[in-house]
């Protein structure tokens, strides 16, 4: 069993309030929850209105597709137009 982490720093230019925040980390959340099956949650930055550390953990069998999965996602995020990607970490259980 292969455990897959991804830790995603964002920056939400636009928000203005944690509300603006919340909207927008909620939909890139549920959207990456729902197309690739795995685990998202916003793990550190909740009092900051433009920044946010999501998490995101991937279960396989294998290293090679739990790699894949996680690189789609950081390539969703990089073509995200609300957010801004930071910087990512990459890490294999």
């Amino acid at each position: 069993m292969v455990i897959g982490l991804l830790e995603l720093e964002l920056r939400i230019p636009e928000a203005q309030s944690l509300k603006d925040k919340r909207a927008v980390v909620r939909s890139l959340r549920d959207r990456i929850r729902n197309r690739f099956n795995v685990s998202v949650a916003e793990v550190d930055g909740g009092d900051a209105h433009q920044h946010g550390l999501l998490g995101v953990a991937h279960v396989s069998n294998e290293q090679k597709f739990s790699n894949q999965v996680l690189s789609q996602i950081v390539n969703l995020v990089e073509n995200e137009r609300n957010v801004e990607l930071v910087d990512y970490r990459l890490s294999f259980l």
